[in-house]
């Protein structure tokens, strides 16, 4: 110890450590990985949306030279169907196998795989396979798919329903529908998005005969949890028979974290030829196999008394799962969005009726909020329309039914432990100078545009799954492993739990050597998802720190001969009080290899495992302000100003939480103004197959972010923190709408569903003047 102060680290903006190799091109991503003797392996789909195989021959492409494997369904006949975890009851699942067996039911479904010396290779063999297809009646909307006369995808699932869920409380929420002064009604749509990561899906199998046992790495995230699925449910084997691990993932947003029929393939295909096999998908594939998000059809009711107090929401949705249940698919709409129901504001009673159905079209599982974004969007598009009905101001009907005091249990069970919903809200409204906005309205009038203002609120429930593991070593060398059960593709968690850990121990960051993403090196985990990586990740981490310090106390009282409450810990070591006597963590940690140095009972290893054990959720909130302006002769918006005020608790490093934001912010703008995922009703094929046909927001798309971060730490957690990850994107849709109405509403449009594109935009503008529409 050379008893210098170690500088704190816990709420500085410190840039990314991990950028450096990231900007320099020593990122390390699946596809980057050169094995020269690996075999590549080519998914051949389905082009129908819904067919019977009635025929098919593998002669020609078996025959290609350079090919090692062609195989279908009935290859696979051994392993179990891919499962569906999401905690929902009662639940249909049909059997979903990594290859289609006999019918294929989306665009995409994978009906046959190549496996040969290259990629190319591959994807030639695929090319002469011949299938007969017997083409079915398909069905792409779920309201569509759920009325009796839509075509059926599954036996095992009468009027292609996969699940009906109620919460809350039907008879009060009618009681109070009944005597309300006033009733409110939305239909609105939070329309699907393709997920569109900048990295594609990649994987690399390996498979050793000696010990029956398998290594996938992939571009995955919750790799425990895909590697149990794997195990248990498809190949039916022990566990530690696989290792799943991931280099640098390059984007997820939730859809890298389940369980794909291409993770299946790749071992399999590794066992049965003894070779090494990898796959990467390409942008086009994607579009079409991997998982998409939100998809739900919603019926609101809002009722209020004659003083504008909302005393109750009934809330009816319609989930679009896609053809097959995604590993969490249904969690999204019947779990996760009745955490949120209801938003910051006071309402005393909810019912919620929640179906899921399943569609000729790609499954649908967790996207960034997963459940959040659609419960907030149809709160906050409801309580917009109160406004407009009531002649109130948007912001004051907001003002008035906030949550005002803590804790507070809203109408679903959760309980808030704290929050200043009312101070995001006035904040907000200063800053964006909303005062000011009708002068800012008159001078686009007079350039012929249409201006329009909302305010959008947003209550995130931040958890995602229970319970959360950690492990810190110290080591000779003087460096100190971290190793957590959370996963990151983009998010800084290298340098946030480094800040974490050199703070708790005293050390420079550099000396912390973090370690994720793989199930051989980091005990257990539930990956990321749920804005959950420092509430529980962090506080594990914080766990385990205190738990490896009290071994090396003990340690240290050996070696020091003195007695345990005699030490004081500081900068990295442990001292006498009183004395000059010290000894930092790396002398501890060398005098721990020696088993001559350890007290009785000591392990060799100087570090702690621990669980941190809670399913306690932490509430991030805040008060976003969008401005818009549209070109009424062509329907185009630009969105002019955006300012947001967010509480996410205790910040660790706030230059990437704003970080965070503004990418979440920018994908919810994209879902709200340009994302359109469109199906054709009558063959289900995918139209916006591609970036040609569907758009993704661009930098020039925004102005710049107006963002101000209000620290009001949480008790949940050790450290104060609630969870940044996903909150942008819950809160812009709603304020994008918001906006975007109001700008159209003098020209007598007062409905308009997302994405509001400019042809949507232009065709609402013509049918509220009268004037034809082709």
């Amino acid at each position: 110890m050379d008893g210098i102060e170690q500088e704190k680290v816990i709420g500085r903006s410190i840039r990314r450590v991990e950028d450096a190799r990231f900007l320099t091109g020593r990122g390390r991503y699946v596809d980057d990985i050169a094995n020269p003797e690996a075999l590549w392996g080519h998914v051949l789909r389905s082009p129908h949306a819904h067919a019977t195989i009635s025929r098919t021959d593998l002669a020609a492409a078996k025959a290609l030279a350079g090919v090692h494997g062609v195989y279908v369904a009935a290859d696979l006949a051994e392993l179990g169907p891919m499962p569906c975890v999401a905690a929902v009851k009662p639940l249909i699942v049909p059997p979903r196998s990594a290859l289609a067996n006999g019918r294929v039911r989306h665009v995409g479904d994978p009906v046959a795989f190549v496996v040969a010396d290259s990629a190319e290779i591959a994807r030639n063999a695929a090319e002469l396979i011949e299938i007969d297809y017997d083409a079915l009646p398909s069905v792409v909307d779920g309201r569509a798919a759920l009325a009796a006369d839509a075509p059926a995808l599954w036996n095992e699932a009468p009027g292609n329903r996969a699940f009906h869920v109620e919460k809350g409380d039907a008879a009060a929420v009618a009681e109070a529908m009944r005597t309300a002064a006033h009733v409110v009604e939305i239909d609105v749509m939070n329309n699907r998005v393709i997920v569109s990561p900048l990295e594609p899906r990649a994987g690399i199998a390996r498979y050793d005969v000696a010990t029956d046992s398998f290594d996938l790495e992939l571009t995955g995230q919750g790799l425990h949890g895909i590697r149990r699925q794997l195990a248990e449910f498809v190949f039916k084997m022990p566990v530690e028979k696989f290792r799943l691990h991931a280099p640098d993932v390059g984007g997820g947003f939730g859809m890298k974290n389940f369980l794909y029929p291409e993770w299946i393939l790749l071992p399999w295909a590794a066992r049965k030829l003894g070779r090494t096999v990898r796959w990467t998908a390409d942008r086009a594939e994607e579009f079409v196999a991997g998982a998409q998000g939100r998809d739900i059809a919603a019926r609101a009711k809002m009722a209020l008394d004659s003083s504008g107090k909302i005393l109750a929401m009934d809330i009816e949705m319609v989930a679009n799962l896609g053809a097959y249940l995604s590993g969490n698919g249904p969690g999204a709409s019947a779990v996760a969005a009745s955490t949120a129901h209801g938003g910051v504001y006071d309402i005393p009673a909810i019912y919620v009726d929640v179906r899921g159905a399943f569609t000729n079209t790609v499954p649908v599982d967790a996207y960034r909020g997963a459940g959040k974004p659609e419960a907030n969007y149809i709160v906050e598009r409801a309580i917009e329309a109160a406004a407009r009905q009531l002649g109130r101001d948007p912001a004051d009907l907001r003002r008035q039914n906030l949550i005002a005091s803590f804790p507070h249990k809203t109408a679903m069970g959760m309980s808030i432990d704290s929050g200043g919903f009312d101070d995001n809200l006035e904040r907000a409204v200063q800053r964006a100078t909303i005062a000011g906005f009708e002068a800012r309205r008159a001078d686009a009038k007079a350039r012929g545009a249409l201006r329009g203002i909302g305010v959008g609120c947003f209550l995130e429930t931040s958890r995602g799954a229970p319970n959360e593991g950690a492990e810190v070593r110290f080591h000779g060398d003087g460096m100190v492993t971290v190793a957590v059960g959370t996963e990151s593709n983009g998010q800084g968690h290298e340098t946030a739990f480094a800040q974490i850990a050199a703070d708790r121990l005293g050390v420079p960051m550099a000396a912390i050597r973090y370690v994720q993403a793989d199930t051989r090196a980091v005990k257990s985990g539930a990956g990321h998802g749920g804005a959950r990586s420092m509430h529980m990740g962090g506080a594990a981490v914080v766990k385990a720190i205190d738990a490896a310090l009290a071994k090396a106390r003990t340690l240290a009282a050996h070696l020091l001969q003195a007695a345990e409450d005699e030490l004081v810990f500081a900068q990295g070591g442990f001292a006498v009080r009183g004395t000059d006597r010290s000894i930092g963590l790396q002398a501890l940690a060398r005098s721990a290899e020696d088993p001559a140095n350890l007290p009785d009972g000591m392990t060799s290893e100087l570090g702690a495992h621990v669980m941190n054990m809670t399913d306690i959720f932490t509430f991030p909130s805040g008060c976003h302000v969008a401005e818009v302006e549209i070109d009424p002769e062509t329907g185009a918006t630009a969105l002019v100003r955006y300012t947001a005020i967010d509480d996410y608790g205790r910040l660790i490093n706030p230059l990437l939480t704003e970080g965070q934001v503004q990418g979440g912010v920018a994908q919810g703008i994209g879902q709200a103004l340009v994302e359109h995922t469109v199906y054709d009703p009558q063959s289900g094929q995918l139209l916006s197959g591609s970036l040609t046909d569907y758009a993704m927001p661009r930098a020039d798309d925004f102005p710049s972010f107006d963002i101000a971060l209000i620290e009001r730490p949480t008790e949940a957690n050790a450290l104060g923190v609630k969870g940044s990850g996903q909150a942008g994107c819950i809160a812009a849709p709603q304020t994008i709408m918001a906006a975007v109405l109001d700008a159209l509403r003098p020209a007598g449009v007062t409905a308009l569903d997302m994405p509001a594109t400019p042809e949507r935009v232009w065709q609402a503008l013509r049918q509220a003047s009268g004037k034809a529409t082709r």
